[in-house]
């Protein structure tokens, strides 16, 4: 459905380009994970394909037909559900979803039929008439997300659509989102929690630095690492015993009394648990087998902090 080639953006007084040459395929159907740290060109890709922002070279193509042009005679078809709450909090609930049909062109009844769709997939039916600014965050996040529903979009861009919500929250979300891709949308959705992508999109593509590191399916992209092996210990590792760890093993994770490791042959696996013990670190348990998401993600982007 979408088709990205050569895409490529770079910001004016900004030495290097936002983005730099982005091949991406994402079918119809299909939930696409789009990840990578701050500064990686996330946030500029959405943009470009909401048409908050105007190609500088590369093409985009929806269907084959480029995108502006696909804009002009779809005009609803892509919908952008931003991070931030894009509502207005002194109107109630339906009267947000009133307006934001209107803003897209829906009057009469398919307003009236929409506004009821919108409200029912995110089930805010209870509180219609409530004012948006007294929301909780979990209701806050389904009202944005049904804002984006109503012009029944085939291209559905989600920003960070689960951010600050309770679990009950974040698992209603992330069936509803699911639900959508069985219903023929492109879902393209970004986020920072690994758990949720890795559960819910089937094709990812990791970014950074405006380039595309890896990209294909979940199976595809954790089938070519190596094993990753996770220990848990006794007590956080002393800083001297880490520092030496990460000098041996650059792709070291430490987080609290975890210890990731993306590559370690089987057989060092005895003689590193050893000096762990002597530095006073025992390890507890210790799993060994394909890597996850959040260590290839690491071992891609590097560990280096990101502002």
């Amino acid at each position: 459905m979408l088709r990205i080639r050569a895409l490529a953006h770079r910001y004016p007084q900004h030495a290097r380009a936002a983005l730099d040459g982005i091949d991406l395929d994402i079918p119809s159907g299909c939930l696409f994970g789009l990840l990578g740290p701050n500064g990686a060109g996330k946030t500029t890709l959405i943009s470009l394909v909401a048409g908050l922002l105007a190609p500088q070279s590369g093409s985009l193509e929806v269907d084959g037909e480029p995108l502006t042009a696909y804009r002009r005679s779809h005009p609803n078809a892509i919908a952008l559900v931003p991070q931030d709450y894009a509502f207005y909090p002194m109107l109630t609930v339906a009267e947000n979803l009133r307006f934001f049909a209107g803003v897209q062109g829906l009057g009469g009844r398919v307003q009236r039929a929409r506004v009821a769709r919108a409200l029912a997939a995110a089930q805010l039916e209870g509180v219609a008439g409530q004012l948006a600014g007294e929301l909780s965050g979990g209701l806050r996040r389904r009202l944005n997300l049904a804002i984006g529903l109503l012009g029944e979009p085939r291209i559905l861009l989600l920003d960070e659509p689960t951010v600050g919500v309770d679990p009950q929250s974040r698992a209603f979300l992330l069936d509803t989102i699911r639900a959508l891709a069985d219903d023929g949308r492109s879902v393209i959705y970004t986020s920072h929690y690994m758990d949720e992508v890795q559960a819910l999109c089937e094709r990812i593509a990791i970014l950074d630095l405006g380039r595309v590191l890896a990209q294909g399916t979940l199976h595809e992209l954790l089938r070519e690492g190596a094993a990753s092996l996770v220990l848990r210990l006794a007590r956080p590792l002393p800083e001297p015993c880490a520092a030496t760890l990460r000098a041996r093993h650059p792709e070291l994770l430490l987080s609290d009394a975890e210890l990731r490791l993306p590559a370690l042959p089987a057989d060092a696996l005895p003689a590193l648990l050893a000096e762990l013990a002597a530095a006073g670190s025992p390890a507890e348990a210790v799993s060994y087998g394909q890597q996850n998401l959040e260590t290839l993600f690491m071992r891609l982007t590097r560990r280096s902090l990101r502002d």
